[in-house]
């Protein structure tokens, strides 16, 4: 059960997993606050769809989440719209498809910093925040990790999958830190989703060329992805962490 004014932060929630976990969220209860990089127009439109005239409950900011003060920044915002009890750190990029050789330094530290690095920090704020949890709340994290991280993507993205790994090792080894004061720390790891990252990585039909690698022979859709990421934020999920959910069609 959602008390009233609990809030969630999202991670670039306008477009894909993010803007379904908004949208879930939402739909469940909760007041969200999610960031933007370069999507003003994306942000403002979600914002006029959920928020009604009785109840403004969804927020954007626009932060660049590699920024070394938008975590702070962030949790501030956040803290205006109520309770912060939940962080899901969804903002990522792929960098372009194609072999590590064709891996530039920009590219790698553009990869790294948006991926793990942000990651990091606002798990970091999360912890120092929450680490006196006097009045016994239960806080989430939830971190997205991707398929990636147990292929490898050879020929694709290999440094993507890479800062993926990471992040799910980040997610066991913080929720066995957290666990005494009672955050949980999971990751959902999507399989090959539709949506608009294969074309910022450079093929849009991606998602549709890899359908058949697939056991259930279809890319998922970014909803499907949120259910998993609403599940980990509800009560439900009260004795779940240190956990890498998959949710990838079989892979």
């Amino acid at each position: 059960m959602v008390k009233e004014k609990s809030v969630v932060i999202v991670t670039g929630g306008t477009r894909g997993i993010g803007r379904s976990c908004v949208e879930r969220l939402h739909k469940d209860g909760f007041n969200v606050l999610f960031t933007h990089s370069n999507s003003e127009n994306d942000a403002q439109e979600l914002q006029n769809t959920l928020n009604t005239t009785k109840t403004k409950r969804i927020k954007g900011l626009h932060c660049n989440v590699t920024d070394l003060d938008a975590a702070s920044r962030i949790f501030c915002e956040a803290e205006k719209l109520g309770e912060v009890v939940g962080l899901v750190n969804n903002a990522g990029i792929t960098g372009k498809l194609g072999p590590m050789t064709q891996l530039t330094d920009a590219d790698l530290s553009n990869v790294v910093e948006v991926n793990l690095t942000s990651t990091i920090r606002l798990c970091r704020e999360a912890a120092i925040r929450w680490s006196n949890n006097s009045n016994g709340i239960r806080r989430s994290i939830v971190n997205i990790s991707s398929v990636a991280a147990r292929t490898g993507s050879p020929g694709e993205y290999v440094a993507y999958a890479a800062t993926k790994a990471a992040v799910e090792t980040l997610s066991i080894g913080l929720a066995k830190e957290l666990a005494s004061v009672g955050v949980l720390v999971n990751a959902v790891s999507p399989g090959t989703i539709d949506t608009t990252i294969h074309a910022r990585a450079g093929e849009p039909g991606r998602a549709m060329r890899v359908a058949s690698r697939i056991p259930l022979g279809r890319p998922g859709q970014p909803e499907e992805i949120a259910n998993a990421v609403a599940w980990m934020l509800s009560d439900e999920s009260s004795y779940v962490t240190a956990s890498v959910m998959n949710v990838a069609g079989g892979l």
